[in-house]
């Protein structure tokens, strides 16, 4: 499974970048306000990303509401650098224009997805990446794994006739919260997680590894002061 980050933070990515694990990045409106980011600088904000990140996708989220402005946003997006991929919400308006995208050859990432038939619809107008939510239906008490895995397989059941060369569409695993979370839809088959940060920093950890860690430690302690 590839890991992607989610965080529009430039600090972050570069330390996630360093650590060679990276595959992509994934951002939105809220991610980019915790930076301070500016409305004027958000197009250069993204470039900044793609420079850290040249060979790998990074997701730029389109803030229009109709159609035609997904369009031209969306090609706007796709001429900061060629790894962008546009990010657009599942919705009646993002549908065709994701198909009028895809057509160009300009990636997108339908995402605050939440059930099969959304993700279907979204493989179907020829969304390169589909991102169903895992966290927000734990909030509410449901089963976000189980949701994901609904989604994986009635995804992969089909062929699409888009990005195939690409072996996509690809799931990208969203509203991560957890290294569980990681587990389970790795154990899934999901393509991708996007991971914030602070969850990514906590899949590198376990009690026992720190335990152990320490424990030979102190033990070179030992040695050295013998």
């Amino acid at each position: 499974m590839k890991f992607f980050i989610d965080t529009a933070d430039l600090d972050e990515i570069r330390e996630a970048e360093s650590w060679g694990i990276l595959a992509g990045v994934t951002t939105n409106p809220t991610l980019y306000a915790k930076t301070g980011g500016k409305l004027a600088d958000f197009e250069n904000h993204m470039a900044k990303i793609c420079e850290i990140c040249k060979d790998i996708p990074v997701s730029a989220e389109s803030t229009a509401e109709t159609t035609e402005e997904m369009i031209a946003e969306g090609r706007r997006l796709a001429a900061i650098a060629p790894n962008i991929v546009v990010k657009l919400p599942i919705c009646e308006a993002s549908l065709p224009a994701t198909h009028v995208l895809a057509t160009e050859g300009i990636r997108v990432n339908m995402t605050l997805i939440f059930s099969a038939p959304q993700a279907l619809l979204a493989a179907s107008a020829g969304a390169r990446y589909i991102s169903p939510f895992v966290g927000r239906f734990d909030d509410i008490g449901d089963d976000g794994i189980e949701q994901l895995g609904t989604v994986v397989t009635c995804v992969k059941n089909y062929d699409y006739g888009y990005w195939e060369q690409e072996d996509g569409p690809e799931i990208i695993t969203a509203s991560v919260r957890t290294p569980n979370h990681v587990t389970q839809a790795a154990l899934i088959g999901a393509d991708i997680a996007t991971v914030p940060f602070a969850a990514l920093k906590k899949c590198v950890h376990h009690p026992l590894t720190d335990k152990g860690l320490a424990s030979f430690n102190a033990d070179w302690e030992k040695v050295k002061n013998a």
